[in-house]
């Protein structure tokens, strides 16, 4: 399968990516990432552990890594409707957290709003962009304050 884009040519930015550092251990770092994404209003309706789902069913061996289902209840709605409900697919916009090494965790995020847009399945309108520039936003404000 040829791809339609070509990924080496994507800029982080296209897709709103986000990355932090902090020092401190993995279940800090996670409480605190989750109390910051709330604070920029984020809900986390979802979260878990690939990490210890995949040792306990492969033995996978996988230093820890979580995973923040953050969403924003006002934003996700204007989303769904200006995509024909198509980025729900995509849903909950993901926050991860993986343990670089003890003491050292790494905050990740990309904008499924962003990456929507790039393949095709939002808009490419002016209510996308104002979707995009308000959860970029949100973003924003989340990491500024890890």
């Amino acid at each position: 399968m040829t791809l339609p884009i070509d990924p080496t040519q994507i800029d982080p930015a296209d897709i709103g990516e986000e990355r932090a550092t902090l020092d401190m251990s993995h279940e800090d770092a996670v409480e605190h990432v989750r109390d910051v994404f709330t604070d920029a209003g984020f809900g986390v309706p979802v979260e878990f552990s690939p990490s210890e789902m995949l040792n306990e069913k492969v033995d996978a061996g996988r230093d820890p890594y979580y995973v923040l289902g953050a969403c924003n209840p006002e934003v996700a709605d204007r989303a769904l409707d200006a995509t024909d409900n198509k980025l729900g697919a995509l849903m909950a916009c993901n926050v991860v957290i993986w343990e670089e090494e003890p003491g050292t965790q790494v905050v990740y995020h990309v904008s499924i709003m962003r990456i929507a847009r790039l393949v095709g399945m939002a808009p490419d309108n002016e209510e996308m962009a104002d979707i995009v520039a308000d959860t970029g936003e949100l973003v924003d404000e989340a990491f500024s304050n890890l």
